[in-house]
Order: structure tokens, then sequence, then C-alpha cells
């Protein structure tokens, strides 16, 4: 009878001691920014999923500066975290960081950007969307609505980052295929709302009327094109095509109004995957080295259906 006591007290301790180790587990988030309302949504993802799991979440933010983030995530390594939750800002230069966080013991798990390493060891997985297929499908959309014929204009998102180099490479593969479809000038806002007003409004005085789509690569730049367009007179939605990526509540807003075409869904509410991701290779499992998330294309006619439940 003791001894089966014994054993029970035994098993309850280990039971214990195992959910009270992953409960008190430090795991870091090197953040790029907060430079959108997708951006912001990630981040609300993350911390509540850290939350819900008794994690003590060690939270950096790069401020869109990619040195800042570099040293952010040499910090969580010196404070011993138990694992990197890391959203990169730009593809490149990650190699000699994240050999530090290997030599330490750390994982990381890569969130939404991709990184180029030579030894993809580096990192346990990326869990994003597949942003040349988002492109693509943007492109797609645009050559049906218009024949095949179109003058574009494209703001692109942060120089070297995974989302504005292959969102620029799916849109232009696809209206390659047609002829009468022209991209009359393409320059970076950064991601941001304010840069799409502000560089919008440079290219409305550039090209005036000969614009008749603006592609931009997230919402938020989308949203600051259309500001521009109506303060110049145009009627965003009728007169100039929109259209763009990300698919937050804002632009479902914008569908509604009439002044933007379509965006395509790139699902920020990475939390529990992350977190999935940060135990399973805890725990010494092999992940594949990409999970990719499924997005869809929305239009007008989508968008008052799904508002009013709409997470991000």
């Amino acid at each position: 009878m003791r001894k089966a006591l014994a054993l029970c007290v035994a098993v309850a301790v280990c039971i214990v001691g195992c959910e009270t180790g992953k409960k008190g587990r430090t795991i870091g988030f090197s953040q790029t920014g907060a430079e959108s309302a997708w951006r912001t949504a990630e981040t609300i993802s993350i911390r509540e999923e850290a939350d819900k799991r008794g994690v003590t979440l060690k939270f950096t933010d790069a401020q869109s500066k990619t040195d800042k983030q570099k040293k952010d995530v040499r910090t969580l390594v010196a404070m011993g975290v138990d694992a990197i939750i890391l959203a990169p800002i730009v593809k490149t230069g990650w190699d000699q960081v994240l050999q530090e966080a290997k030599d330490a013991g750390i994982p990381v798990v890569l969130v939404d950007r991709g990184i180029e390493v030579k030894d993809e060891s580096l990192y346990a997985t990326l869990i994003a969307s597949d942003f040349i297929e988002e492109g693509r499908m943007a492109g797609e959309w645009l050559a049906r609505k218009t024949g095949g014929t179109c003058k574009i204009v494209q703001l692109e998102g942060e120089p070297g980052s995974d989302p504005a180099i292959d969102r620029k490479k799916g849109f232009e593969e696809a209206i390659a295929k047609h002829a009468g479809m022209e991209i009359i000038a393409s320059q970076t806002a950064m991601f941001k709302r304010s840069e799409g007003r502000k560089v919008m409004a440079d290219l409305i005085n550039a090209h005036g009327k000969n614009i008749e789509a603006v592609y931009a690569h997230n919402d938020d730049m989308a949203l600051g094109a259309i500001q521009a367009l109506e303060a110049a007179g145009m009627k965003p939605g009728t007169d100039v095509i929109v259209l763009s990526i990300d698919a937050i509540k804002d632009a479902f807003q914008a569908m509604i109004d009439g002044k933007l075409n379509c965006t395509v869904e790139c699902n920020p509410l990475l939390g529990p995957l992350a977190f999935d991701a940060v135990e399973k290779v805890l725990a010494g499992e092999t992940l594949p080295k990409r999970i990719t998330m499924q997005d869809r294309l929305f239009e007008p006619k989508d968008a008052a259906n799904l508002i009013k439940d709409w997470k991000y």
C-alpha cells in the first residue's frame, strides 16, 4: 500500500514538474517594428499565446532597423532564453548572429519572413505565407479585371525584406503574360500608411491620369495611396483600381466603401503555430524547414460578410 502511494506521489510530482518546466520557459520574440496594422496583429497574437501557455515572453522591437534587430537577438541570447521567435527585417546577414544562438543551444523559429543563410540548421523552421503566390494571385486578378491592359503603379515594401522581394516577383511574373500590362512606376513606401500617401502623391504629380491601377505590397500602403488619390480629386476603386495584400479589417472596410478593389490574405495570427513549433523543437523534434500558410483572395462582395468576425 505504501509502495503504491509512493508511486502515485512520484508520478504526480513528475507531472507537475513537467508542466512547471513548460510553463516556466522564457521565450524571446524579436519583432521588426510596428509599421503596420498587420504587424501589430502579429505581435498581439504572439503575446496572447505566450500568456495562454504561461510562458515568460521577452519582447524586443527593432523599430525597422536591421542593426538594432541583430543587437536585440544577441541580447536575447545573452539572457539565456530557451528559444527565440524571430521575424527578420531582411533576408540576408543573419549567419553570424544565428550561429551565436546555435552555439548557446538556443533554437530559432522564424515567423512571417524568411532568410538566406549558408547553414539552414541555424533555424528550426519558417512559418510564413507564400509571398510569391500572393503577388501572383494579385497580378492574375488584375489581368482578369482589366482584360490584360493596364498602366500600373507599384508601391513596394521594405527593401531587402522577404515579402517585398517575393510579392514583387510573383506579381510581375503574372502580368508579364499580358503584353498590355505595364508598370509605369515602382517605388518603396516601407509598408507604412503615411509613406504610402506621401509616395503616391509624388507619383500622381509625375504620372497623373496615366495611372490606371495601384498595386501595393500591403494594405497600409494601399490605404495611404487611397488618401492621396482622393486628395488629388481622383476616385480610388473607380477611376483607379487599387489592390493590395494582407486583408486587414481596414482593407475590408475600404472595399465596403468602394475604394479598394481587392486584397490578398496574409494571416498574421501566427502565435499558436509559433509556440507549437517552439515546444516541438525543445522536445527534440525535427521540424520541416517551412510551414506554409494558406491564403485567399477577397473582393468587395466578400468584405461585408466577413468584416464583423474578422480578427485582424
